[in-house]
């Protein structure tokens, strides 16, 4: 009769067996520190099973319920440092024996369960290093035992509850880097400073003097000797007024947006008169020349140019090979997604031009404003043919990268979220991304853009996959190869992708990656322990190691890469809806950058 097994750092591969569940008596199973995969469903069959220790393991998927079921459990539940996703289940209700659970550094999203509360017996909870969001469900309350507390590095939000200050016997809460706003507690485990981590929680105010935050706004008030009778009367009367307000605003507007539709009306006409011509083109660029031929794309070639309007302006001129299939709608397309969107990190198109060429040929180009630094490729792959002689070599310290990969990041926020109807873009790559003087990433090449409101036309659906809609090998969704629409999700994807190679220096093409092997797996296997390992070489030689510019010290940059990979990793998982959406990873991005400066 077997009760106990020690499996720990053996170097073990592949599932658990089916047998193990057949083991009713065993008490405690560790098998920590090896390579096993796949569920642990079949550990539900352990009915006796009061410990188990599993970290450091390539275990995935959600959370067994199966495991969760299991009453026996009482002394320690350790899932850490693994790639299970979804949400923690309702049934972590049942482990209300449970001492100590801890569910650390893997790929957890979603709100916590109100039956967390149910587990009165916890002394230790481990979260942290996931994606959790929301509030601390107030049905914590109950687990008034809890020693030791950490639920850093997730996007928890709202007002830290009062009620952790009545657990008397909580000697560790780590609350770091999350979005908790408002005041302070200052009783309970608050009033000792070196007991409470709150930082990277830029809204929190007050506390004790140790922690060194900025005072709380008073809140004035309003009224607080008035009746309850005259309070309500007072709301009334001001309800009214404020509707009599919107009343006449809205009858202004109808007025304004009567002269703002013939303005527009008028504007739009403009615009289709403002392009450049051919002959303008062909002067600015040499006749088209090699020595100006800056890049070639999926649906034709750049050039650098210099155009007159109102003095010599360098742009970057994007001439559409109309004998390619597709060509012209790649153009269409481009058009249609760039005319009215505006965001710092997409670039800006300054003209266009559809015309014939002097031998009869559809000619048609776009006209952007010129960067200075050239595609994120050259600088993440440079290569001897790709840089002068006289050139430094080409190379992104730590910070730059991260700065870049933020900006590509909000551009996506406001192509999905902010600018009207959703557009994707479905190329997003290194060679997509364009970088001015100050390296500042803007997103480019719309080609391949769709806006999913049109894509609900099953029609226009097919039509936008017959020009090669699921963008570059490597970076393109799985989901597209088979035959799905394009998607949010999809551009997200591409965005892990693309953000795994930023910080390995690795192409998702790159050869290595062979036989089932790929840039999310190889980052996966490595996550989260060798990080430093895979981490591209050139950041070491990176100016993020230079004292006199950043004060960060090898520790902070080692949490640091761990917690951009595990981005990474979250969004370039295969299935579509268990990738986070990328306003939540620009939030996720600008905490780590806020860690990395301290």
């Amino acid at each position: 009769m077997v009760e106990e097994i020690d499996l720990q750092v053996n170097q073990l591969s592949g599932t658990i067996p089916s047998s193990f569940g057949n083991l009713t008596k065993l008490s405690a199973l560790g098998m920590q520190g090896n390579n096993l995969q796949g569920s642990m469903g079949v550990l539900g069959g352990c009915l006796g099973l009061q410990e188990l220790y599993a970290s450091q393991n390539n275990f995935s998927g959600p959370i067994p319920q199966q495991l969760l079921g299991l009453s026996s459990l009482s002394i320690y539940l350790d899932l850490s440092k693994n790639h299970f996703t979804g949400s923690l289940p309702m049934e972590v209700g049942k482990l209300n024996n449970l001492g100590a659970l801890d569910v650390s550094d893997n790929l957890l999203s979603g709100e916590l369960p109100n039956s967390l509360g149910s587990c009165i017996h916890l002394e230790v909870l481990h979260l942290q290093g996931n994606f959790f969001k929301g509030i601390i469900p107030s049905s914590m309350i109950s687990v008034k035992g809890i020693q030791d507390l950490d639920i850093s590095r997730n996007n928890f939000s709202g007002e830290i509850p009062r009620f952790l200050e009545s657990f008397a016997l909580l000697k560790n809460l780590n609350l770091s880097f999350n979005q908790f706003w408002g005041a302070v507690p200052t009783g309970g485990v608050f009033k000792n400073a070196s007991a409470t981590s709150i930082v990277g929680n830029t809204g929190l105010c007050g506390g004790v003097p140790n922690l060194q935050l900025a005072k709380c706004k008073s809140k004035e008030s309003n009224g607080g000797g008035l009746s309850r009778g005259l309070k309500i009367l007072i709301s009334i009367v001001v309800g009214f007024a404020l509707l009599g307000i919107a009343v006449v605003l809205y009858f202004l507007f109808l007025r304004s947006s009567r002269k703002e539709n013939r303005e527009t009306a008028l504007s739009t006409s403009m615009n289709s008169v403002l392009q450049v011509s051919y002959s303008t083109l062909l002067k600015a660029t040499n006749g088209f020349s090699s020595a100006n031929l800056i890049g070639v794309g999926s649906f034709g070639s750049v050039y650098k140019g210099v155009l007159d309007f109102d003095g010599a302006q360098l742009v970057a001129i994007k001439v559409f090979n109309m004998l390619y299939h597709g060509a012209s709608k790649s153009s269409v397309a481009e058009c249609e997604a760039l005319r009215n969107i505006r965001h710092r990190n997409l670039v800006k198109i300054i003209t266009a031009c559809s015309a014939v060429d002097y031998q009869g040929n559809d000619f048609k180009a776009l006209v952007y404003e010129l960067m200075d630094n050239g595609s994120l490729e050259e600088w993440l792959h440079s290569t001897i043919e790709t840089k002068e002689e006289t050139d430094a070599p080409k190379n992104l310290n730590l910070l730059q990268r991260l700065n870049i990969i933020i900006d590509i990041a909000c551009a996506l926020d406001y192509l999905h979220n902010d600018c009207g109807t959703p557009i994707v873009h479905c190329d997003l790559k290194p060679s997509n991304v364009l970088l001015d003087t100050e390296f500042t990433g803007h997103v480019s090449d719309f080609g391949l853009a769709r806006f999913l409101a049109k894509l609900a036309d099953k029609a226009s659906a097919n039509q936008a996959s017959s020009i090669g809609i699921r963008g570059s090998v490597g970076y393109a969704a799985p989901e597209y190869g088979m035959g799905s629409e394009v998607s949010k999700s999809g551009d997200v994807y591409s965005f892990g992708i693309l953000l795994l190679e930023m910080f390995t220096g690795r192409r998702p093409t790159d050869h290595m990656f062979s036989d089932g092997l790929n840039l999310h797996n190889f980052v996966k296997t490595a996550f989260p322990d060798r990080v430093t390992e895979i981490a591209d070489l050139l950041l070491q030689e990176g100016s993020i190691k230079s004292p006199e510019q950043y004060s960060v010290n090898d520790q902070r940059v080692e949490e640091c890469l761990s917690l951009i990979f595990r981005l990474g990793i979250a969004c370039s998982v295969e299935p579509p809806a268990n990738r986070k959406d990328i306003s939540d990873v620009a939030s996720e991005l600008h905490s780590i950058r806020y860690m990395l400066l301290g």
